[in-house]
């Protein structure tokens, strides 16, 4: 069984899941709270395709993908100059705010109609919705010319190293004011820490919660943050890991 995707938590709540891929069949497992993993990690290596529920293998030891599979999104390049032969985002865009405890902000543009979805997948704490254009292309343009000031882009770790943490209001207030948002969001993820998680790509323990990208899982009585990209590509077996696994000071209480 490999890991061949997985589905960021993208509204209130949300669980987020893992795809999972043995003999061509894929199956979706749901991360919700309380869920139980006992996968042991294997070799990773390419996690193939994924065409109509069918998953074809690639043995590419490049992860999670190799330059054949690989499936960079172009437009993420963009800057209101087209990088396609031909500019196909003519969708209303919303160009906004997202921030990420407790002081980390950064400008982004999305459909207008997956606003709010669009800062649930990326784990944001609170959003502004800024600007509505007719196409991608005006969306883009404003985008840098804000990251002019904000960055366009927050790194896992990043996120990671917030998420015990509140929003710093005064200086998340401060931003707004330089923006003059059409509206503004308070994000509730459902995900409840009593201390910080350690960082550890692990498939193993008690879901508490999902952010983003983000699950953090409980094993042996410490929370362990877990990028869900860096899981795509391994392989699972069914038993617990018996990596040895960095512990919170709490877990020797």
């Amino acid at each position: 069984m490999q890991v061949v995707g997985y589905e960021a938590a993208s509204e209130p709540r949300a669980s987020g899941a893992l795809f999972l891929a043995a003999d061509g069949e894929i199956e979706r497992r749901e991360l919700s709270s309380g869920t139980a993993l006992d996968f042991r990690l294997g070799d990773r290596h390419c996690a193939g395709t994924i065409d109509a529920d069918e998953h074809s293998r690639c043995n590419a030891p490049t992860a999670p993908y190799c330059d054949a599979h690989d499936r960079t999104w172009i437009c993420a390049r963009c800057t209101g100059t087209c990088l396609k032969d031909e500019m196909d985002c003519y969708e209303e865009h919303a160009v906004y705010l997202a921030a990420f405890a407790p002081s980390t902000f950064k400008v982004g543009v999305t459909r207008s109609w997956r606003l709010e979805t669009r800062l649930y997948e990326q784990g944001a704490d609170r959003g502004a919705h800024l600007h509505t254009v007719s196409n991608g292309r005006i969306a883009r343009e404003l985008e840098a010319e804000i990251a002019e000031q904000l960055t366009d882009r927050v790194r896992v770790p990043t996120k990671i190293a917030g998420l015990e943490q509140d929003i710093d209001v005064a200086a998340w207030h401060g931003i707004l004011d330089q923006y003059e948002p059409i509206s503004t969001m308070n994000l509730d993820h459902g995900l409840e820490l009593e201390r910080q998680p350690v960082r550890e790509t692990v498939a193993s323990g008690t879901v508490l919660g999902v952010k983003g990208r983000i699950a953090v899982v409980e094993n042996g009585n410490t929370p362990y943050a877990v990028d869900l990209r860096e899981l795509v590509g391994y392989e699972l077996h069914r038993a617990k890991s018996d990596r040895r696994l960095q512990s919170s000071f709490a877990a020797f209480e």
